[in-house]
């Protein structure tokens, strides 16, 4: 294994687990850095690598008065009739396990270890579905990079405390799957931009066309990321959330603000049917003897 893939967290380069939880924190009532430092030094010792990803947040990082270079809050962005909301928090942990009695008892082991310094906000439970499928019905993350290729696009190469370290992006997006379903075939295709019959990309699809929109290789420089999107739904509400890996936010925010319609006002189809509600920027630590390592933000 390369050195920058062995120094990562396992998760994100890993498949998908069968399920997963997705947890957001926010800075608690005695968040000063002493009490932030305790906290995050118990997470360091306690956290297993197999458990899942650790990612900080800018206001986790200012707080501790610290710079990671590179990360920066998620920006409200707004495109003709959709936005992109901000709902930056201090610091997020993908759960990833095979039944959901673990996740119960991690995420309570992890509330217990961070106190009042780091309080949980929001928790989704997220899962596989069948094949790697989208709730629409169709196959996510076809143009994945693989390999080298997977390494180069997720991880930072090099640096003490950043080799194998990643940027991830995490937005809830919430599908209409009522309206999604009452369009014909062949829209349905359309927005995709793929049939949902053998995946294939449809050439003459529109320039609405999600494929189209968020095309990884059609952007200067290339703006692949490694995607492990999970669908969730609470019964009332459903949706994926999004969760793409790059070695820096510029690869995510540049295909975001061309979904928006930011560079020729065609807004991606994605938005016919979805909307996203969150969105945080988050820094993963690489690890280090298989802990944590913290060192870039001084603990």
């Amino acid at each position: 294994m390369p050195a920058t893939a062995a120094q990562a967290q396992p998760g994100i380069l890993d498949t998908l687990a069968p399920l997963g939880r997705s947890l957001t924190f926010s800075l608690g009532s005695r968040s000063n850095a002493h009490n932030l430092q305790a906290a995050l030094t118990r997470l360091r010792d306690m956290f297993a690598a197999d458990w899942g990803v650790v990612g900080f947040g800018a206001p986790l990082v200012h707080a501790l008065d610290q710079h990671v270079a590179g990360l920066r809050p998620f920006p409200a962005l707004e495109g003709q009739g959709c936005a992109a909301p901000s709902t930056q928090q201090a610091m997020w942990i993908l759960l990833r396990g095979s039944e959901r009695s673990s996740l119960f008892e991690r995420t309570a082991q992890l509330v217990e270890l961070l106190g009042d310094a780091l309080v949980l906000e929001d928790a989704l439970d997220t899962f596989r579905y069948r094949d790697y499928r989208d709730l629409t019905g169709y196959e996510d993350g076809t143009e994945n990079p693989k390999d080298a290729a997977a390494i180069a696009a997720a991880l930072v190469a090099e640096g003490i405390g950043r080799q194998g370290s990643s940027f991830v992006a995490v937005q809830r997006w919430i599908h209409d799957l009522t309206r999604f379903r009452g369009f014909p075939a062949a829209q349905r295709d359309a927005s995709i931009g793929r049939r949902i019959a053998d995946n294939e990309e449809i050439e003459d699809a529109p320039e609405s066309a999600h494929v189209k929109r968020a095309a990884q290789e059609s952007f200067t420089p290339e703006a692949y990321m490694v995607r492990h999107s999970m669908p969730w739904d609470n019964g009332l509400q459903q949706g994926t959330e999004f969760i793409a890996y790059g070695e820096s936010s510029d690869r995510f925010e540049n295909v975001l603000r061309r979904m928006l319609g930011h560079e020729d006002n065609i807004v991606d189809a994605l938005f016919s049917f979805s909307r996203p509600v969150t969105g945080g920027y988050y820094w993963c630590p690489p690890l280090r003897d298989g802990h944590l390592d913290l060192s870039n933000i001084g603990v």
